[in-house]
């Protein structure tokens, strides 16, 4: 088991499944020594646990916590090309979408349980630039997506 890994199982966390790709794309794509993942839904066991908008059907706090699952899946992408978690020198950029009510601002604030996730499991690695992007609505009516770019150590 890796140290991030294990570190995931330290906060009672396992990597899960890469989720498969909904349309024509692929989870991850390593290019040199970076990978970018595509837009990870909180998808658990196949299927979304919320559907909806942020500040309407799903409320803030339940979005953060699906965005830490978003997050959680994107680190499964990043080591289905990297091979193994360990080799991950920093997460360089996350990028979150929020489906948001049309009075809904706090998308930092959702966005921050994928930022506090990857802190929690990779410490100073973890800590990254972003963007927080409210939206009108995000694949299968999914409350929150999140994509992010890591650099990779030497093989």
């Amino acid at each position: 088991m890796s140290a991030v890994e294990a570190k995931l199982a330290d906060l009672g966390l396992s990597l899960p499944e890469v989720v498969p790709p909904l349309a024509a794309y692929q989870p991850a794509v390593r290019s040199g020594r970076y990978v970018f993942t595509a837009g990870q839904l909180p998808m658990v066991e196949g299927k979304l646990p919320l559907t909806g908008k942020v500040g309407a059907e799903v409320t803030p706090e339940e979005a953060k916590e699906l965005a830490r699952t978003c997050a959680l899946n994107a680190l499964a992408a990043v080591k289905s090309v990297a091979g193994d978690l360990d080799r991950v020198a920093r997460v360089v950029k996350v990028v979150g979408f929020v489906a948001s009510a049309a009075d809904f601002t706090g998308q930092p604030a959702v966005l921050n349980g994928a930022s506090e996730l990857l802190g929690e499991v990779l410490g100073d690695k973890g800590v990254h630039a972003r963007s927080a992007v409210g939206v009108a609505v995000l694949p299968l009516d999914a409350p929150v997506e999140v994509e992010i770019q890591v650099e990779l150590t030497e093989a």
